[in-house]
């Protein structure tokens, strides 16, 4: 069994049981983790964490983050200075784009096909990697959470802290991290 198909077999486990529906956004989130290197053959395979929602009785909506950077900077007035001063981008990235990435995020959140039994799949978080952080997107939109949000994560997952591609910063944050170690929770 491929690494990808084993989280999905523990995706399916956890996504089964019964859900508590009174819980705060954060405990809602769940980040399926694994090796950056498997981040081409996880997108080939989401149709099999989309069956497990749907066997279980849920209903299923995917986002991806890949286009978010270029579609925000393709909007900017001031676009070609930034080509050519990538410096004076910094400012940008930290208030326009994380609020942009983190809207385009809430349109899918807050759509009407979505209730408190939709699973929220968001993939492509490494290309948001140098352009914004995942902990402060998440932060922007954990109010908009109704059912589940499944966070397809590459990187590592260790003592409670999450680290995106193995870069050295990580932020600790309350999901339910699936992994492929000792089962849901290591």
């Amino acid at each position: 069994m491929s690494r990808i198909e084993e989280l999905a077999n523990r995706y399916r486990n956890h996504i089964a049981a019964p859900w508590q529906h009174n819980l705060a956004g954060e405990q809602k989130t769940i980040f399926v983790v694994y090796p950056p290197v498997d981040e081409r053959k996880l997108r080939a395979r989401l149709e099999l964490f989309e069956m497990a929602t749907i066997s279980s009785g849920h209903k299923w909506k995917s986002f991806d983050f890949t286009p978010t950077f270029t579609q925000w900077m393709s909007k900017l007035e001031y676009r070609e200075v930034y080509f050519e001063e990538p410096e004076s981008l910094a400012l940008p990235l930290e208030t326009e784009f994380l609020y942009f990435a983190a809207n385009e995020l809430r349109k899918v959140l807050a759509g009407e096909d979505v209730d408190s039994d939709t699973v929220v799949a968001v993939y492509g978080v490494a290309s948001l990697y140098g352009f914004a952080s995942v902990s402060a997107i998440l932060k922007e939109v954990v109010r908009d959470i109704r059912g589940r949000l499944v966070v397809f994560f590459p990187g590592e997952y260790e003592n409670n802290n999450y680290r995106l591609l193995n870069a050295r910063d990580g932020w600790n944050y309350l999901a339910i991290p699936i992994t492929l170690h000792n089962g849901v929770n290591d």
